[in-house]
């Protein structure tokens, strides 16, 4: 090449450099020239390659592309009078937004803009080593994706566009979103000046998701604002069903601070979602995108396996210590190479924006003994309360009948409902996830959802009374307006405890909620609450399970989790996964957890539970705790509950859960159970594994000395104490009035305890429910120097409280 086609060849790419710059060539300070998405795209490229991340390349048609196609078509002064003219009210939205658009999508290329964009795609089809490849083009604002701003969704993407004319048009077509209704809307909403909007366009590469799967990743825990959480959600095909709420994804939740090391596995959580539907090419109609239905056995399977989900994972962290922020991400899984990447990042807007410190909460006000009927279950999204009148939508046209502060019943929802959302006392759906533009929204305008309901649309008519409830982790449409309370507390202000409080939990799903609490850790982890309320199955029916047998029963297990490869495994990663999201909730302090401790009356109500169970006339006193661990009729369900505590120890990497032994009468029982643990691979001392022991029966505390021996600490389980100390049954609604943990004797037992404990060097907890119902026997127990109490979680602020004030006449 001469020199003189050298220069001429630099000039020609200098001219094109104004309206093309490759993904490669741009970053986080170029937004003015390509906008947020393209901007955060090329950042990925060009500062966290060397990491491993993989994202599609391409290229950003600039903002002066966009500006100049409007000067040589000499559309300005159109856009500006059509808006001055809505501003007057002399037209309409709707009118307003298809005279521009129309404009727009009319408006010729000017040749060196044109040639430019041709020129660059001819670039990717050779890189590629394809003949016209297929592409994502996406919208990319300058106001698009700010940290105090989300305009993610305003505008439009296409997807799997193939040719030059195709993509010619179809960025013109991005220009013209610009103007949709939704889009004008929202500038007006947050103050934005519609000239000052101007818009990029982002060529990609196409990931064949479209034959794998996709989904989005926050970097922060949705519901709670917990900032050591990743949530994942996945479907099979195109993005778009996941983002719209048009499918009920798969939900993985990942704890941030054990992903560092490689070893680890720490997947806190898996939720199967329906993924009825996948969004895919239909080559008989040009590849235009269609909904198929999803193969029937791809529904009861996870689109992500453990090794998918932790790379996804750790990708999302490289993004967030870049970026320095919470982030909302989009990734996508090829199906014909199998990898995995990442196409958009954007700033999280909702949760990273919220003062932190601020504990909300509400509760329903109901008569005594009233229970109301629960018509639907879902996800919750964001926490509160509301009532108000059902309207069933079909589109967001369907709303003529719809009044400020009503509640949305609809399949789904997309941009176009935002408006109507605005005025929504709340929204209920058929489909969707967490992650679904519902709740995106819904968490955004600060209203309550239960999202992917399944039948919502079905289930209520025009005008009934509902009232959803998004507390505790789960979100829950009750028949009838109930009376409700709401509070809110700035932990900021509470006065610091005498003594280290901790927290009594059960369920998995509410753990996150209290992750601000000032308390230094969960004291007593329910293991027999996950067992009964998720796992539903008796242990020992799973461990004496005969799969080569298709027995009713056999078949009836299997169709719990068909997503696992058996029903041990189910069994085990379910429970695993229940005490890892308690324990996360926890991280680093302590969670000591509970081995099963429920009467035979209750496992029989288990499913396989009453061929293993005795009856017994006071189950209460009968086969419970301890003694089951080590007897031939329970040892091998106790040996699914050691795998699951070695597996959230060991795979998992949470170090800081404690086992505790319930109900151990004698010190040769606590010899046996300590023994069996160990065969399980769970040996006390070895790994850091600390064994406590509850204290609950009289002989715990007149040979405290000898069970100090064998155990690492003791819990007192005052409910069990009172119980045996005064001789009543804690079920007898005539002996009530004499069941009293404050009764000297009992306290004389608690006592008694911490100070032979605390004598061979054992610390002293308690995890009954004395202290938190009653401050009174929370300052007995500081008095006597306990170490630690644990609470119920709505008890915490109010015993803090009461513990720092000062005594009267001190």
């Amino acid at each position: 090449m001469t020199e003189t086609e050298t220069a001429s060849r630099a000039s020609s790419q200098t001219d094109a450099s104004k309206y093309i710059l490759t993904f490669d060539k741009i970053g986080n300070a170029d937004i003015p020239s390509v906008g947020g998405k393209n901007a955060s795209l090329g950042e990925m490229i060009s500062a966290l390659a060397a990491s491993g991340i993989n994202v599609p390349s391409g290229f950003a048609l600039t903002t002066e592309t966009y500006r100049d196609f409007l000067r040589s078509n000499q559309l300005e002064g159109l856009i500006n009078g059509q808006m001055a003219r809505l501003n007057r009210s002399e037209l309409g939205l709707a009118e307003v937004g298809q005279t521009i658009r129309h404009a727009i999508l009319e408006g010729e290329w000017p040749e060196e803009i044109r040639a430019a964009i041709v020129e660059s795609y001819r670039d990717l089809a050779f890189e590629t080593e394809t003949n016209g490849p297929d592409v994502a083009v996406r919208s990319s604002p300058t106001a698009e994706d700010l940290p105090d701003a989300s305009f993610a969704g305003q505008q439009e993407s296409f997807l799997h566009v193939q040719g030059e004319s195709n993509l010619l048009h179809t960025c013109k077509r991005c220009f013209a979103s610009l103007f949709t209704d939704r889009a004008i809307s929202y500038r007006e909403q947050k103050g934005f000046r519609h000239e000052s909007v101007a818009l990029s366009v982002g060529v990609q590469r196409m990931v064949r998701s479209d034959l794998g799967a996709s989904g989005i990743i926050f970097t922060i825990d949705t519901e709670t604002g917990c900032p050591d959480v990743i949530v994942i959600s996945a479907a099979y095909g195109l993005g778009d069903n996941v983002v719209q709420g048009a499918v009920t994804p798969d939900e993985y939740r990942v704890f941030k601070p054990l992903l560092s090391d490689g070893s680890k596995a720490p997947i806190i959580g898996k939720s199967l979602g329906s993924k009825e539907l996948r969004l895919v090419y239909d080559q008989a109609w040009g590849g235009r995108v269609r909904n198929a239905r999803t193969p029937f056995t791809d529904q009861f399977r996870f689109a992500l396996d453990d090794d998918q989900i932790l790379k996804l994972a750790r990708w999302a962290v490289e993004i967030e210590s870049h970026y320095d922020r919470p982030m909302d991400i989009e990734w996508a899984l090829d199906g014909n190479t199998d990898e995995l990447y990442i196409v958009q990042a954007r700033p999280e807007t909702v949760h990273s924006r919220k003062r932190r410190k601020i504990l909300a909460s509400a509760r329903l006000v109901l008569e005594e003994g009233e229970a109301p009927e629960v018509l639907l279950e879902g996800q919750a999204v964001g926490r509160g309360i509301v009532s108000g009148r059902a309207v069933v939508m079909r589109n967001v046209w369907d709303s003529k009948k719809f009044n400020r502060g009503d509640i949305i019943v609809a399949k789904e929802t997309n941009p176009d409902w935002v408006p109507l959302m605005k005025i929504a006392g709340g929204l209920v759906t058929d489909a969707g996830g967490r992650t679904s533009h519902a709740a995106i929204v819904c968490r955004e305008l600060g209203i309550p959802a239960v999202i992917g309901t399944g039948k919502a649309t079905e289930s209520f008519f025009y005008g009934q009374e509902i009232t959803l409830v998004c507390e505790g982790g789960r979100g829950l449409v009750y028949r009838g307006a109930i009376p409700h309370e709401e509070t809110s507390v700035d932990l900021e202000t509470l006065p610091e405890s005498p003594i280290p409080l901790m927290l009594n939990l059960a369920n998995p799903d509410a753990a996150m909620e209290w992750w601000e609490l000032p308390t230094s850790g969960v004291g007593l982890v329910r293991m027999e609450f996950i067992i009964t309320n998720i796992l539903k199955v008796h242990p020992m029916a799973v461990a004496t399970l005969d799969t080569n047998r298709r027995t009713e029963f056999a078949v009836q297990v299997e169709k719990m989790a068909p997503q696992f490869e058996s029903p041990r495994e189910f069994f085990v990663q379910s429970l695993a996964m229940g005490i890892g999201m308690i324990a996360a909730s926890a991280y680093p302090d302590p969670a000591i957890v509970r081995f099963s401790d429920l009467k035979t009356n209750e496992y029989a109500n288990l499913v396989g539970g009453r061929g293993f169970e005795p009856v017994e006339q006071n189950p209460m006193l009968g086969f419970r705790g301890a003694s089951r661990y080590y007897h031939e009729d329970y040892r091998p369900g106790f040996e699914l509950e050691c795998e699951a505590i070695k597996r959230v120890r060991g795979k998992m990497g949470f170090r800081n859960v404690i086992v505790m032994i319930p109900f151990c009468r004698t010190v040769e029982e606590a010899d046996r159970v300590l023994e069996v643990m160990a065969e399980c691979g769970l040996e006390r001392g070895k790994d850091d594994l600390h064994v406590y022991m509850m204290a609950e029966i009289p002989s715990n505390i007149v040979l405290a000395d000898q069970f100090a021996d064998r155990f690492d600490g003791f819990s007192i389980g005052s409910n069990d104490l009172t119980q045996l100390v005064l001789g009543i049954d804690r079920d007898s609604e005539k002996l009530q009035p004499l069941f009293d943990e404050g009764n000297e004797a009992v306290k004389t037992m608690i006592s008694q305890l911490i100070s032979i404990a605390h004598g061979a060097g054992k610390k002293v907890g308690i995890c009954g429910q004395a202290p938190s119902d009653c401050p009174d026997f929370a300052r007995f127990l500081v008095d006597q120097g306990i170490d630690s109490i644990s609470l119920n979680p709505d008890s915490v602020i109010d015993i803090s409280r009461k513990l720092a004030e000062p005594r009267r006449g001190a």
